[in-house]
């Protein structure tokens, strides 16, 4: 499993999360505007992102699409 680091920080708008990759895994940055459970479903969603491999893929409307079935 590659590493995780999760930050909580001020994201913009409506967005509850960010995934970015690093050099040793991944960078998850969680709205800290979020309540607990809030936080802990954008979690999940970037997770399902790594998960699923979508860093590999380029067409983010269907990345989207099967993040949130």
């Amino acid at each position: 499993m590659d590493e995780l680091y999760v930050y909580y920080v001020d994201l913009p708008g409506k967005i509850h999360e960010m995934v970015t990759p690093c050099y040793d895994g991944y960078t998850i940055y969680i709205a800290d505007r979020l309540d607990e459970i809030g936080q802990r479903k954008a979690y999940c969603h970037a997770l399902r992102h790594i998960y699923n491999g979508d860093f590999n893929k380029s067409d983010v409307q269907s990345i989207e699409w099967e993040a949130h079935l």
